[in-house]
């Protein structure tokens, strides 16, 4: 790998990571204005803008015509953010969740994963299907601001809990300020998005790795970052509630958003890998799956449960530089996988949720 490939996917996460930092707090503090809760805020503005990288960099690999990155990078992502991002949030501390997440947000990112799922069938994700994605992602949005206006007039408070005071926000022309932080990261998430965009494509090359292959690895965790250094900083702020709603809020966006935005700009769609279709995309509403169990037992997810993910995570990317690069050790893993940890795991989950479904009665 060259210098000036390393430099590009150096370079093009730095820039992600800070436009992104710049647009959600930006956007946060904009929408702090119309009293919308910590809650929705993460489901929403702060998933949005978590979700900003996946975004540019989809639509940018989708007008290069690396349709692959545009599919690995929203599939690898919505898995690095469960089993990764929530995984280590949990081990920094038990994490709360909300129970509009179990009742709503959860089933919502399940469904959306089933329809991606449904879409992607025939191999490909065509421009109406795109269309279909975002219009669903507009009715989701208005359903969560409408939802928010009901709660109860405790919201700026909760904000400044949330994110710290902010001076900017009390001035008249605060706004001003805010705004032009949301221009500056969405600038900062173009130029990084087309700097990774080219190292990732030259080190694929350089490593005889598939373009899908990257975008499932390098790629979603790199775009995965703001979500990470966000749940991460709520964890530690106390506020863990915003944590799991920007990781659910964030995997909704990138199916409905991301998937969709890549597929409308390009009048041919996006093609769906028969590996994506068969391996990757069942892994990752598995994920989502597992998230009812775990978050329906006492509405939190505990140390161990944390570690689980993030093992389960060090697993799956294990496996695909394995089958990439056709190592025969793939065999062993894939057999421990099917025949052991997974049945395990299975039979775990289900009795987590049979004795959390007991106890709610």
């Amino acid at each position: 790998m060259s210098l000036i490939t390393l430099a590009y996917l150096v370079g093009g996460l730095v820039l992600l990571v800070v436009g992104a930092e710049a647009l959600v707090r930006g956007a946060s503090r904009l929408a702090a204005r119309f009293g919308i809760s910590p809650l929705i805020i993460g489901l929403t503005v702060v998933a949005f803008g978590t979700s900003a990288p996946e975004t540019a960099v989809s639509i940018q690999a989708s007008l290069n015509g690396s349709g692959d990155i545009a599919v690995g990078n929203v599939i690898g992502s919505n898995i690095a953010n469960i089993l990764l991002i929530l995984g280590l949030s949990a081990l920094v501390a038990p994490l709360v969740v909300s129970r509009q997440l179990v009742r709503l947000d959860v089933p919502v990112m399940i469904g959306a994963g089933l329809l991606t799922f449904g879409l992607a069938w025939n191999g490909r994700v065509s421009q109406l299907d795109g269309f279909i994605l975002l219009a669903l992602l507009l009715v989701y949005t208005a359903f969560l601001v409408v939802v928010s206006k009901r709660e109860k007039n405790r919201q700026q408070d909760e904000f400044a809990n949330e994110f710290g005071a902010d001076e900017n926000t009390k001035k008249p022309l605060g706004w001003v300020f805010q705004l032009f932080l949301v221009v500056l990261g969405l600038g900062l998430l173009i130029v990084g998005s087309n700097l990774l965009i080219e190292g990732a494509v030259a080190l694929a090359r350089a490593l005889g790795l598939s373009e899908l292959v990257i975008g499932l690895t390098v790629i979603a965790v790199g775009t995965s970052m703001p979500e990470l250094a966000t749940s991460v900083m709520a964890v530690y702020r106390g506020e863990r509630d915003i944590a799991v709603g920007n990781i659910v809020g964030s995997c909704i966006f990138n199916l409905l958003l991301v998937l969709g935005a890549g597929a409308a700009i390009s009048s041919d769609g996006l093609s769906i890998s028969p590996n994506a279709l068969a391996f990757d995309l069942p892994v990752m509403l598995a994920v989502f799956v597992a998230c009812l169990p775990i978050f329906f037992s006492g509405y939190r997810i505990n140390r161990w449960e944390g570690l689980l993910f993030f093992g389960y995570y060090i697993a799956y990317t294990l496996y695909l530089v394995m089958f990439s690069t056709g190592l025969p050790a793939i065999n062993l893993l894939r057999h421990a996988m099917t025949w052991y940890v997974l049945p395990l795991t299975a039979v775990t989950l289900l009795v987590i949720f049979l004795r959390a479904w007991k106890h709610q009665r």
